[in-house]
């Protein structure tokens, strides 16, 4: 049933009142202060390398690649979780140490742990997006920038960037912001051209907010009453709700699976390595969802994504595919060992400033394997790339 609300009109669907709305902050701090990853353009040389010389194999062996994996993570981090899906169906579970350690309370790793998964979020954005531009028609490669705020300022070259190139960091975008405010500066700003990859937050944190406007939950006109002051908190908090209320309609129901941006106390901490005095609490990560702040466990992100992938009730699977293909979410397709196959993988990091790092990995791999794998630390003394640890220790094992 639609629900629209008389004290602020042009909103559907979602509740959002005058009160909330004058009470909301777009910049929190332990916001503003963190730090993301930079998607390709994090990716140490050693991962290229390895590509070029890898021999041919036909199948994983799981055993000794949890084996590998456990003897790079166990030493090297303040704690780390994995597991390993084939068909939808767990075949290698992996953790070792803390999710908070004896000073925060000594709590053992586990895959129903959640944690603050940062720029893995951007794969549930590019399947929400993927999703909702196939429900209305739209193609990926239409312009977005009807669907913009219509009180916003839109600079040089704007009008001609399309869904595609938001989803795939071709916008011309080279801002980390992941906030309205500064998504909305970017887009007055303008950009020079499109096509060239540039990594940058902007793109799916603006993906957010196009989504609420094409799903018809605010209108490109919207603004608040009799204080246009407040249309940047009230645009910001209908957006973050439409969105959540889309992904967990579209995503997460059909895969019985949850995901949040709050961080309860059960959810895992953030540590320096070695781990030293208390973890960090990354908090409520609300302000910044589409490029970043979905919390998740190791269990839940794989039902996602094994749901994505196979059951057709996210998004038929053949379109789940074209989407890994066209790297919708996602930072890398890597040739593997295994003939005329491929890997899809996406890297996250969220981290204070300070060394207390949050991060996560997610894979869709051949034979229809899906893995996550999280660490709630830097990798070893000298912060080694996550994913070329991860990523090479599967490759080494294909036999």
């Amino acid at each position: 049933m639609t629900t629209q609300t008389t004290e602020l009109p042009g909103i559907q669907d979602i509740q959002v009142n005058a009160e909330e709305v004058r009470k909301h902050v777009i910049r929190p701090a332990h916001i503003l202060l963190a730090q993301s990853d930079r998607g390709r353009e994090d990716c140490d040389l050693r991962l290229l390398a390895h590509l070029h010389s890898h021999r041919h194999g036909h199948h994983l062996d799981v055993a000794a690649f949890g084996t590998a994996l456990d003897a790079a993570l166990q030493n090297s981090t303040a704690g780390y979780v994995m597991g390993l899906n084939q068909h939808g169906k767990r075949i290698l579970t992996q953790h070792h140490n803390w999710a908070h350690t004896p000073p925060d309370g000594s709590e053992r790793w586990k895959t129903d742990i959640a944690m603050h998964v940062a720029s893995l979020s951007k794969f549930i954005t590019g399947v929400a997006m993927t999703r909702l531009l196939t429900d209305k028609g739209i193609s990926f490669d239409a312009t977005m920038s009807e669907y913009l705020p219509g009180y916003w300022s839109q600079g040089p070259g704007i009008a001609s960037i399309t869904f595609r190139e938001l989803m795939t960091h071709e916008s011309g975008f080279t801002s980390g912001a992941c906030d309205l405010v500064g998504v909305e500066a970017q887009v007055a700003a303008g950009i020079s051209g499109t096509g060239n990859y540039k990594y940058a937050n902007s793109n799916y944190s603006l993906c957010r907010i196009l989504l609420a406007v094409i799903n018809g939950n605010i209108a490109v006109g919207t603004s608040f009453p009799s204080d246009p002051a407040l249309n940047d908190p009230f645009w910001d908090l209908a957006t973050i709700k439409a969105y959540h209320h889309y992904v967990t309609k579209h995503i997460f129901d059909p895969s019985h699976a949850k995901g949040s941006f709050d961080h309860p106390v059960g959810d895992a901490l953030a540590y320096q390595f070695p781990p030293s005095g208390n973890g960090w609490n990354s908090g409520d990560t609300s302000e910044i969802c589409g490029a970043a702040g979905w919390h998740f466990s190791v269990d839940h992100l794989l039902k996602v994504m094994g749901t994505f992938r196979r059951s057709g009730t996210i998004v038929p699977n053949a379109l789940a595919q074209t989407a890994l293909n066209s790297l919708f979410g996602i930072d890398w397709k890597i040739p593997t060992p295994i003939p005329g196959s491929s890997l899809y993988t996406k890297n996250g990091l969220w981290e204070d400033g300070s060394g207390h790092t949050e991060q996560a990995l997610l894979y869709f791999l051949p034979q229809e394997m899906e893995m996550v794998v999280m660490a709630n630390s830097p990798i070893g003394a000298t912060a080694q790339f996550f994913s070329s640890v991860v990523t090479n220790t599967y490759l080494a094992n294909v036999v």
